[in-house]
C-alpha cells in the first residue's frame, strides 16, 4: 500500500511539474540571423497565455535605444507544444530613419531540459506595407527572467498634451535634478520638495516617440536621489517613482497611441474567444 501511494505520489507531482512546464507566459530572448540597420538582431517575446491563446509584444532590437516594439497574438498547442505567433501593430519605434521594419511570423515548438527552457522553430516576414520577404530562417529562444527593457517604463498616451510633476519621495532631503526631454534640457539644477517641478511634452503625429531623463545633481542627505513622476495625460494619470545617481540616470518613454482604448478592447475580445482546437 505504502509503495503504491509512493508511486501515486511520484506520478502526480510528475504531472504537475509537466503541465507547469509548459506555462510558456513570460520573457524569451533570442539572436535573429538576418540582414537590416542593426549590426546585432536581438528579438524579446513578451508571452502572455490564456489557455491556448497567446498574446504580447515582441522586441526586435539591437539595444535599450534602438528597438522595434509590436504586439502579436498566436495560439499554443498543449499536445503537440507548438506556438504559432503573428505579429501585427507596430507600438513603438527607435530606428534610424534608414531601416525598415520587418512584420514576422514564428512557427516555434517547446522544449524543456532540466532547468533550462527552449522556444525553437523558425520565423518568417513581409517589410511592413509591402509584399517584400524579409530574410527568414531558424531561431532558438532561451526563458528569460526580466525584460531587457524594464529599468525604461515605456507609457502610452492618447492625447497631444502631456503634464509632467516632478515631487521628492517621501522625505524632502535636499535632492536636485536636471530634466531632458528628447535630450534638450527643460529643467535645470531644480531642487525637489513637496510641490512640483512642472513641465510640459507636446506631441504631434510626425514626432510620437519621447523620452524623459532625470539625471541627478546630487545625492542629498539621503542618497540615491529618488522623485516621484505624477504623468497626466488627458483623463489618465501615471505615476512612477524614479530613482538616480550620480553615475546613472532615470529614462521613461512617453509613445502617443490614438487607438490606445482600441487596441485594448481588440485583445481583451481575443482572449475572450474559445480557445482553438
Amino acid at each position: 500500500m505504502v509503495k503504491i501511494l509512493l508511486a501515486f505520489s511520484f506520478l502526480f507531482t510528475t504531472l504537475i511539474f509537466q503541465c507547469a512546464g509548459q506555462d510558456i507566459s513570460g520573457y524569451w530572448k533570442g539572436t535573429l540571423m538576418m540582414r537590416g540597420c542593426f549590426p546585432e538582431n536581438n528579438i524579446e517575446l513578451q508571452i502572455n497565455a490564456k489557455g491556448n491563446v497567446l498574446a504580447g509584444d515582441s522586441y526586435h532590437y539591437q539595444d535599450i535605444d534602438n528597438y522595434v516594439k509590436k504586439s502579436f497574438r498566436g495560439s499554443f498547442d498543449r499536445a503537440s507544444k507548438k506556438l504559432t505567433l503573428q505579429e501585427g501593430i507596430v507600438t513603438t519605434y527607435h530606428i534610424p530613419q534608414r531601416c525598415v521594419i520587418c512584420i514576422k511570423n514564428f512557427e516555434l515548438t517547446y522544449y524543456r531540459e532540466g532547468n533550462k527552457e527552449t522556444l525553437k522553430g523558425y520565423w518568417s516576414g513581409n517589410v511592413l506595407n509591402s509584399t517584400l520577404s524579409c530574410d527568414g530562417g531558424s531561431i532558438v529562444l532561451t526563458r528569460i527572467r526580466e525584460s531587457a527593457f524594464k529599468e525604461i517604463p515605456e507609457i502610452k498616451v492618447d492625447t497631444g498634451a502631456i503634464r509632467l510633476d516632478f515631487y521628492d519621495n517621501a522625505q524632502i532631503d535636499g535632492d536636485s535634478i536636471t530634466v531632458l526631454v528628447d535630450k534638450q534640457v527643460v529643467l535645470t539644477h531644480q531642487r525637489l520638495s513637496a510641490k512640483p517641478l512642472t513641465t510640459f511634452v507636446r506631441i504631434d503625429k510626425n514626432n510620437t516617440f519621447h523620452e524623459v531623463e532625470m539625471v541627478a545633481e546630487n545625492l542629498g542627505s539621503i542618497p540615491p536621489n529618488t522623485a516621484v513622476l505624477i504623468i497626466t495625460a488627458g483623463k489618465n494619470r501615471h505615476s512612477l517613482t524614479l530613482s538616480s545617481s550620480e553615475v546613472k540616470s532615470a529614462r521613461i518613454r512617453i509613445v502617443y497611441d490614438e487607438d490606445i482604448s482600441k487596441i485594448g478592447q481588440t485583445i481583451a475580445a481575443s482572449l475572450m474567444k474559445p480557445p482553438d482546437n
